[in-house]
């Protein structure tokens, strides 16, 4: 069966199976490079050889923000396309897409290095941890156009029906960061700059092979000089259907620095460590969550675009109840082991593994529903519904956790800044499950008009697919 046609004929459930495992060992072995980064560093270099990596991670956030935004909106639309018959449409959009991975990537660049002084000060790097900082991420910025090539790329991979090779992309340049790490700083004595080149090289060779597969004839769409010129038009809706995601990652640098900020007060150098720390584990929970994301949004979108509602909802609910299963498997294990999950980083500081297990235990309270607001809110990009999905997003970390993390401080201290983040996760997860019960009504609305050929489904929807079809592709 061709394998874009599957995702509207196949059972929701093997389909989500087929589409989501690979899609969570591609994000898990992806969520790697930051975690050995970490395990190393603070193994190798210490626990401020941590903070610099926390300090720097939100400029890796603002690169992958742009990665989204290209990657994500084209994947949309390529989703939808695919699931219209519309090859040559879909075709064009890959192409401008690819174009505009390669320019976002030198637009970074340039920037990124000459500001990264300032960066990294805002970001909450103290005059112990500066030097650090400049030293990796100087390194890691030299690499962006290869992190926002191969991640942007692979979601169109993933579209096109072929998610195994979309994680083979990840497996390739994690395994290879794994290896090249360790011996970078242990072996050849490089310290935390030998962790930046270990990384860089990584995803180089993750670029050249997701793009190896679009030029060298095996995938299903293909990558045309002709389609590289760009459709103004293309760039619109790409960018539009991309702005949730891309929110979200920019929403998160912008709260990383408010949170660093707060560390840096309240706890000191240790404190943004042990968050580091904090953050690198539950990045190992969400990522299998962003891999059922990934897996599940081709299945929204193609049944969408095919007006098959019955199978949108089948597939919205066993994506949140796969996350929500994930989510707790995880909360059970950090509650069980916080202690020696912490010692992995660096078991000979006492005082950031104490440290490190009161920030795990606080923030990770209410872990379990953090994967219904994750799915919740991602099935409006999938359906063409960008400012839902906006709002979603943004809910979390900008709208309810930024003023949580500038306000619960001031009267709980550290223990405040730690605890804004379980009560942004039970926020906004009610928030979501709000616009989600009307959308689910208008979506059984919207299946009975649909019988009627003459009748749209939803004004905002038509709208966004009405402005699809008449552009410039």
């Amino acid at each position: 069966m061709d394998n874009a046609k599957q995702l509207g004929e196949v059972k929701v459930s093997t389909l989500l199976l087929k589409f989501s495992v690979p899609a969570i060992i591609g994000m898990m072995v992806n969520a790697t490079y930051n975690l050995v980064d970490r395990i190393f560093i603070g193994n190798g270099v210490g626990s401020l050889g941590i903070a610099a990596t926390t300090v720097g991670f939100p400029i890796m956030l603002i690169t992958m923000a742009f990665s989204m935004l290209i990657g994500f909106g084209a994947n949309s639309i390529l989703s939808i396309r695919l699931g219209e018959q519309k090859r040559d449409e879909a075709e064009q959009i890959l192409g401008n897409a690819v174009a505009l991975l390669f320019g976002v990537g030198m637009l970074i660049t340039i920037p990124g290095l000459i500001f990264l002084e300032p960066l990294l000060r805002a970001f909450g790097a103290s005059d112990a941890v500066l030097p650090y900082a400049k030293d990796y991420m100087s390194i890691i910025i030299m690499g962006t156009t290869f992190q926002a090539v191969g991640f942007g790329m692979n979601n169109f991979i993933r579209a096109e029906g072929n998610p195994k090779m979309a994680m083979n992309t990840m497996l390739i340049g994690a395994v290879l960061n794994t290896i090249l790490c360790p011996i970078a700083i242990f072996v050849l004595g490089w310290g935390i700059r030998g962790a930046g080149i270990a990384t860089i090289f990584s995803q180089f060779v993750s670029m050249m092979w997701v793009l190896y597969y679009f030029f060298g004839g095996k995938s299903l769409l293909k990558v045309h000089a002709k389609n590289l010129k760009l459709h103004m038009n293309t760039v619109k809706m790409i960018l539009t259907l991309g702005f949730a995601p891309f929110a979200m990652q920019i929403a998160a640098s912008f709260q990383s620095m408010v949170l660093n900020q707060g560390l840096k007060e309240y706890g000191g150098d240790v404190a943004i460590s042990a968050m580091g720390v904090t953050m690198s584990i539950i990045t190992m929970i969400l990522m299998p969550i962003f891999g059922i994301n990934q897996g599940v949004q081709p299945i929204i979108g193609y049944n969408y675009g095919a007006r098959k509602y019955d199978r949108v909802k089948e597939a919205l609910k066993t994506g949140i109840l796969a996350a929500t299963a994930i989510c707790v498997l995880g909360f059970v294990i950090t509650r069980l082991f916080p202690e020696q999950l912490v010692s992995i980083f660096n078991s000979s500081d006492k005082e950031l593994v104490k440290l490190g297990v009161l920030t795990m235990n606080i923030s990770f309270l209410f872990v379990p529903i953090i994967g219904f607001q994750i799915v919740g809110s991602s099935y409006f990009q999938a359906v063409g519904k960008p400012k839902h999905a906006t709002f979603l997003s943004l809910s979390r970390q900008v709208l309810i956790l930024i003023p949580l993390l500038l306000i619960l401080p001031k009267f709980f201290g550290f223990q405040g800044v730690v605890g804004s983040m379980p009560v942004s996760d039970i926020l906004a997860s009610i928030v979501t499950a709000i616009f989600l019960y009307y959308e689910i009504r208008h979506l059984d609305d919207s299946h009975t008009k649909s019988l009627d050929p003459k009748k749209s489904r939803d004004p905002e929807s038509d709208e966004v697919m009405r402005r699809i079809m008449e552009s410039e592709i």
